[in-house]
């Protein structure tokens, strides 16, 4: 019998008020796995009052009885990896050695986070005034929706609810319907721990019932968002209508700059591990490549033997694979939709280009393309798949002209042994985030945070933790 998962609510299981169930499938082998319910705008309502409920008791404890209950749910992650590692490859398509650094990273990240417990501050503001004191005091917001994508899920819980759950905040959660099991799985866990009943609240249910439902709730004060720009403008409208505040971290069109001057290997193997991590569908990796032209040739040369070298396949029966399927089918088909018109454009097929068939699965050979125009498709629009436009730029200056010339600003690299060049790239790039000669990966301590259609806000650190937070002026006349 397929396993019904059934929403978190005020510290239960409950029936869902469904209209209708949503099959789960393993993207790498079509198997429903598990069935989720189309929740109905009351059940979110139902979620959202819980949680309402259980705010103000929450944030009159103090922050480090908060942390307390942070480190129950980390403790609780650290002694169910494997299981939950096994539950990440079936749904999601990850491999198990980067699911189970995404499980043991995601109990580390709720640890981060509970140590900012005795390091929360507000302000002392000098007056004007003769023996008045300005005092500026950060609190929680209230109900925070947390609305997660498919690509990084287990660690987005955390991303979300342990800054919120720090700063004073309860939450409602809905995980991406095509990755619901983590999340149910994350649920049983926390339900063995001491939380208190409507502090943490989970939903199921796709983006246009369940998640408008969450987006236009007039308790809900913040609502955090990782996935795609198309969706992300609608969190917005739905949002305005209460002026809710809105934290959205969306797609990426991350541009690498090779110069001449760096070590070619180093910025190959970099590049190749960012391009073809989780099958492509990471937002903040190397997505198009910018090469002066005197290295250009070994440039291409050492990559497209790089490329031809990443296995693929089901990483629950393989563990050697590099990557394995694309998420579903759509995904796939976008891919090579891409790939297709690139080359129909002029665009020169290096290697790859060719969905694999390998019986069951959504695969995409990885795959390298030269002379895409700077205006095409392919160098404009996310690919999210094992795919990677290479062009070739006289010197540093065309680099980052063509680099910043996107409507995404998230992440960006650079390679160069030069540190002029390096510290120009810092100043001209115009993204949220650069990486200097090491691999696009963000830190838990930095912040995370984009500019343009990327998104608005960030996440980690101090400046992340804060997001969850309002600020209230005190003005004090003696």
């Amino acid at each position: 019998m397929t396993i019904q998962h059934r929403n978190f609510i005020n510290g239960s299981f409950v029936d869902a008020k469904a209209q209708g169930m949503i099959p789960v499938l393993n993207p790498a082998t079509d198997q429903v796995l598990s069935e989720i319910p189309e929740t109905s705008a009351e059940a979110v309502g139902d979620a959202v009052a819980a949680a309402k409920a259980a705010q103000k008791p929450w944030e009159a404890k103090a922050p480090i009885e908060r942390a307390g209950y942070l480190r129950q749910i980390s403790a609780k992650i650290r002694d169910n990896v494997p299981e939950l590692a096994k539950t990440i490859v079936a749904e999601q398509g990850k491999t198990m050695g980067l699911a189970e650094v995404e499980v043991n990273f995601t109990a580390d990240y709720i640890d981060y986070m509970a140590e900012w417990a005795r390091r929360l501050e507000g302000e002392i503001v000098t007056s004007d005034n003769p023996n008045e004191s300005i005092f500026l005091f950060r609190q929680a917001i209230g109900v925070v929706g947390g609305i997660l994508p498919w690509n990084f899920p287990f660690f987005l819980i955390a991303r979300k609810l342990a800054p919120s759950l720090l700063t004073g905040n309860s939450i409602v959660l809905k995980p991406s319907e095509e990755t619901p099991n983590n999340a149910a799985l994350f649920m049983k866990l926390l339900a063995e721990t001491d939380m208190p009943n409507g502090v943490v609240n989970m939903v199921y249910g796709r983006g246009a019932v369940s998640g408008a439902a969450l987006c236009g709730n007039p308790d809900v004060g913040l609502l955090s968002f990782t996935g795609s720009v198309e969706t992300g403008s609608r969190i917005m409208e739905a949002a305005a209508k209460n002026i809710t505040k809105v934290n959205l971290e969306l797609g990426g069109k991350a541009p690498a700059i090779v110069l001449k001057d760096a070590d070619l290997d180093m910025a190959v193997d970099a590049i190749v591990a960012s391009r073809v991590i989780n099958s492509g569908q990471v937002c903040n990796c190397a997505e198009r490549v910018y090469v002066e032209a005197s290295v250009e040739d070994e440039f291409v040369t050492k990559l497209v033997a790089k490329m031809e070298e990443q296995k693929f396949g089901n990483p629950a029966e393989d563990f050697s694979v590099a990557y394995g399927p694309m998420i579903n089918k759509a995904g796939l088909d976008k891919v090579s939709g891409l790939v297709e018109r690139a080359k129909a454009a002029g665009a020169n097929l290096v290697t790859g280009g060719e969905v694999a068939d390998l019986g069951t699965g959504n695969y995409y050979t990885p795959t390298v393309l030269t002379g895409c125009s700077q205006d095409s498709e392919i160098i404009q629009n996310e690919v999210f798949g094992p795919v990677l436009p290479v062009n070739t730029v006289e010197d540093i200056d065309e680099a980052i002209t063509r680099a910043n010339d996107s409507e995404y600003g998230l992440t960006s690299s650079i390679y160069t042994n030069n540190i002029n060049a390096a510290m120009q790239a810092c100043r001209e790039l115009k993204f949220g985030e650069t990486y200097i000669n090491r691999n696009n990966f963000e830190a838990m301590q930095g912040y995370h945070a984009g500019v343009r259609k990327s998104g608005i806000g960030g996440a980690d650190g101090k400046h992340g933790l804060y997001e969850y937070t309002q600020t209230h002026m005190v003005y004090i006349q003696s």
